[in-house]
């Protein structure tokens, strides 16, 4: 059985502006080639838009002009897709394995993104010139987990914003002890997209001192 690209949904024009048509692009070079390169799965072709590019965009407003690093990047969800959708925000493409690194690489080039870089790593061996702005991440590991390999990379007075699961409220209790070690404040869970998808995107933020 072949799955057909979900078809574009209305809300998309609006949320991407006047970059509607580079989303278009990657949209399309993901549902041509995620599945071939184990970027996304078998049964995503039908809800590409809707559960994982238009997913991402909603964060794009929770960002300021700085530099952003994204762990994790995989697929470009959602670094890529907030690079599209922010070109005022310079972006730092974590990823550790040399396939996705090469994919990212090559959409950043296709889709001419010049706010945009790929930085092969981890996490936690990642060494950067200069301190983060704000940091997001998405399907990547428990907050607790995730907090040790990204407050590190912020400055005092940057931001965790990292898209989580109905969970979140709960993943927020059970990093309590992580919170507390890595100086985090004002931690939040936001719910974005309610009466815009179907699904909404729900992120945890906060502050690190």
């Amino acid at each position: 059985m072949t799955l057909s690209l979900e078809a574009e949904p209305a809300v998309a024009a609006e949320l991407f502006g006047d970059r509607i048509d580079v989303a278009r692009d990657f949209t399309r070079h993901l549902a041509e080639q995620g599945e071939e390169l184990g970027l996304i799965g078998p049964l995503e072709l039908p809800r590409l838009w809707s559960r994982h590019i238009l997913n991402c965009v909603l964060v794009a407003p929770l960002l300021r002009p700085g530099r952003v690093g994204d762990v994790g990047s995989g697929a470009g969800l959602p670094g890529l897709v907030l690079a599209i959708a922010r070109p005022d925000v310079s972006f730092i493409l974590i990823e550790p394995m040399e396939r996705r690194v090469a994919w990212l690489t090559g959409q950043i080039a296709a889709l001419g993104l010049t706010n945009a870089t790929v930085l092969r790593a981890r996490a936690e061996d990642i060494r950067l010139d200069a301190p983060l702005d704000q940091v997001t991440a998405r399907a990547v590991s428990a907050l607790k987990t995730l907090i040790p390999l990204t407050a590190p990379l912020l400055r005092p007075g940057g931001e965790l914003v990292v898209m989580k699961g109905a969970g979140a409220a709960g993943e927020i209790g059970n990093a309590a002890k992580a919170i507390a070690r890595f100086r985090l404040r004002n931690v939040e869970v936001l719910t974005l997209g309610e009466g815009v998808l179907p699904d909404v995107t729900r992120v945890i933020r906060a502050t690190v001192d």
